[in-house]
């Protein structure tokens, strides 16, 4: 097959990917968006653990990423990539369900409460918690075949980052309407005094009903197979994958950034509504207007085609954390709106730098490097605690400065090849 031939053919393999990047988008930052609304109507009798106990939305989600991570590297071995994405459907089918069911238990068990700290939460916030963490896995497994496929897949016309940025535009789409889908579908656009659990079960449901079509969809489109980007089945790999070490450095550096993307996103609401500092749609505007820069920026960077990962990190990195150090300077949460824009293009440049030359190893690589988005559960759950520990949002953002330094530490040094970790 000629190389213009396989060009053309991996054109509707490439847009399939665009358009599940775009779901992921949307999943991810809906559910972070339900750590207000629910922190009113799941945890008004939680007592001084409010703040905690709604982070664990956000939580729940990105602990799924370590733990499925590698569980999708096998999958595409075993049943291919287009097999694996059939399977994380249908795995975020089964979640969605549960975020429905949660909807069902605490309405028709209003009064089975669990005592946590001074306060209580009813059962049917735990199962909104099941269904988070299995919504979760399901986008670990799927990324696991979108991010390598994005960057290996050749389009004519294109490299590797700017076709993740094209991925990361439409993700951004997702991540835009999200907090929309939230506040004004699922809640109506109600205020916090009224929101209602009961108002997630016809939402989860249908939605669960639009992505079986998806699935459908999928199982009959032509998705091949990409060469060299993954170990036939029973073939041993020569080297773990950790041995790699801007693989092992990339993962810490998607460790903070998406902890740093996460607690931005999921947190600036908490920041704004604390103490009364904005109403309900302001807030909302806030976290629009945050994911709506990763979809100008991520749009912007699918056309710099001559300027390498390597510098686009540096850049960003660099300027997001001065942002936020006037953020923190100003107790300003709108200027971390502004940060968006800087977070569009990190994952797509921290992902092709970590992935570099490693032929095989990509497949496992895309899989390890899953274990990064752990930082999306550990930092804005972190953040939640100091929180409540200092009775303010303001100090805690000083934990996302330190993680632009750490992502800007890689750009400059950590993502460095060895000859050692060249594969040919």
């Amino acid at each position: 097959m000629s190389k213009t031939e396989v060009q053309k053919n991996y054109l509707g393999p490439f847009l399939t990917m665009v358009f599940l990047f775009f779901i992921v988008g949307f999943l991810t930052t809906a559910n972070t968006q339900f750590q207000g609304p629910l922190k009113a109507a799941f945890l008004s009798e939680a007592g001084n653990l409010k703040n905690t106990m709604a982070t664990l939305i956000t939580f729940s989600w990105f602990l799924a990423y370590p733990v499925f991570g590698n569980v999708g590297s096998r999958l595409v071995v075993s049943s291919g990539y287009k097999g694996t994405l059939v399977r994380g459907l249908a795995m975020m089918i089964g979640g969605i369900v549960l975020l429905a069911l949660s909807s069902w238990v605490t309405t028709s068990f209003s009064t089975a409460d669990m005592a946590v700290g001074d306060g209580t939460v009813n059962i049917g916030f735990f199962v909104f918690l099941l269904g988070s963490f299995v919504v979760g896995g399901s986008v670990t497994v799927l990324q696991v075949v979108i991010n390598p496929y994005l960057t290996a897949c050749e389009v004519h016309g294109t490299q590797g980052v700017q076709r993740m940025a094209i991925g990361g535009t439409f993700n951004s789409i997702g991540t835009t309407i999200a907090p929309y889908f939230v506040t004004g579908i699922v809640f109506g656009g109600l205020s916090m005094s009224e929101v209602s659990v009961a108002q997630l079960l016809v939402p989860f449901l249908l939605l669960a009903f639009v992505l079986i079509a998806v699935a459908v969809i999928v199982t009959r489109l032509h998705l091949p197979d990409l060469d060299n980007t993954h170990t036939s089945e029973g073939e041993r790999l020569e080297r773990s994958p950790w041995s790699f070490r801007h693989l092992a450095l990339g993962v810490v550096a998607i460790f903070f950034y998406v902890g740093c993307e996460v607690c931005i996103g999921a947190n600036i609401n908490l920041y704004a509504l604390a103490d009364g500092g904005s109403d309900v749609t302001s807030a909302m505007l806030m976290a629009t207007l945050y994911w709506g820069g990763l979809l100008i920026g991520r749009l912007a960077g699918s056309f710099f085609k001559s300027i390498s990962a390597r510098t686009q990190l540096t850049f960003t990195t660099s300027a997001a954390a001065l942002l936020v150090a006037v953020s923190v300077a100003l107790d300003s949460p709108w200027v971390l709106v502004s940060v968006g824009l800087m977070h569009s293009i990190m994952w797509g440049a921290i992902f092709t730098l970590a992935v570099a030359r490693l032929g095989k190893y990509t497949s496992v690589a895309s899989g390890v490097f899953m274990v990064g988005v752990l930082g999306g559960a550990v930092l804005p759950l972190l953040q939640g605690v100091v929180a409540d520990a200092m009775g303010l949002w303001r100090w805690s953002w000083l934990i996302v400065i330190v993680g632009e330094l750490c992502m800007l530490a890689y750009a400059r040094i950590g993502c460095r090849l060895r000859n050692v970790d060249i594969v040919e």
